[in-house]
């Protein structure tokens, strides 16, 4: 069976999520509607019981009974449900929130969240009753107006960590069989997540195949093999396709100016932005502009 995790609170607005920097919700698999967030904003800790199979980068782990899991929000990942059912919590929060006032550590340098890292924990039945406990202390708290709510909702997050910290992560990991397919998923869906660009500020984060590779904790070598083998391109011709997609729309539907938009793709001078555009295209941005 290969159901969809959805949740059993009311509509996740990703706005809301902005405003807030977190969102704890409770998990089922057959209530509407699926939290609507961008997964590249929020790190997540979520607490399930059922029989999944967690795909995580180019890895995959079978678990069954409770499960506990940390996700970087610049991994792809997703959860394949085999049981009837799946319930549990979610908790969402952002870099900002977690860490208020705290000048330590990026929380992608945690073990817990890192890229390479394991991320899955198997649950005894006291350390399930335990964590479910915290879960539930943060969602009445969510609910109140107590004016340090955000302090408390930290502390029970920060909790959530320490207590994995103390655990021995799950290690059954394994290759899925159709590998190369895994590996170019993950990197199509990586790519498309970085899109659209809604500022001029807004820059690029990811530019190259070596850039991708790195997020995805492959070897360049492997990630362009599985790209040209699944999509019979290079991957850096699937990154300039996108580039192009993009800074069409945005020469089409905005009126920032040409500097800006090379700017917000990546690129650090316009005169190179420029050059970009027309050897994929054959028109200069200006020109394609004034030409739709």
């Amino acid at each position: 069976m290969n159901n969809e995790v959805k949740a059993t609170s009311a509509e996740i607005n990703s706005q809301e999520l902005r405003l807030k920097g977190f969102k704890v919700y409770e998990v089922g698999t057959s209530v509407n509607p699926v939290p609507s967030y961008s997964r590249r904003d929020f790190y997540k800790i979520g607490l399930f019981t059922g029989e999944v199979t967690i795909h995580y980068a180019d890895r995959a782990i079978a678990m069954s009974g409770t499960t506990l899991l940390f996700t970087n929000p610049h991994v792809p990942y997703s959860t394949e449900l085999h049981s009837a059912t799946m319930t549990g919590y979610s908790c969402l929060f952002t870099e900002e929130f977690i860490k208020a006032g705290d000048r330590s550590d990026s929380l992608q340098h945690s073990p817990l969240f890192k890229i390479g890292g394991t991320p899955v924990f198997s649950l005894t039945a006291e350390q399930a009753a335990y964590i479910t406990g915290i879960y539930q202390k943060m969602l009445a708290e969510q609910r109140t107006d107590y004016v340090f709510k955000n302090d408390l909702i930290r502390t029970y997050i920060q909790l959530l960590i320490h207590e994995a910290l103390r655990m021995q992560p799950a290690e059954n990991f394994f290759q899925p069989k159709n590998a190369s397919s895994r590996i170019a998923s993950l990197f199509l869906e990586l790519l498309e997540r970085l899109f659209p660009v809604e500022s001029p500020e807004q820059v690029l984060p990811l530019k190259t195949a070596q850039d991708f590779a790195n997020r995805l904790s492959v070897h360049v070598n492997h990630l362009n093999r599985a790209v040209k083998e699944v999509t019979g391109k290079p991957t850096t011709a699937l990154i300039a396709d996108r580039i192009i997609s993009e800074a069409k729309a945005l020469l089409h539907h905005t009126n920032w100016d040409v500097a800006a938009i090379g700017y917000g793709l990546g690129f650090d001078s316009a005169s190179y932005f420029n050059s970009f555009f027309k050897k994929h295209t054959g028109n200069t941005p200006l020109a394609f502009r004034r030409a739709v």
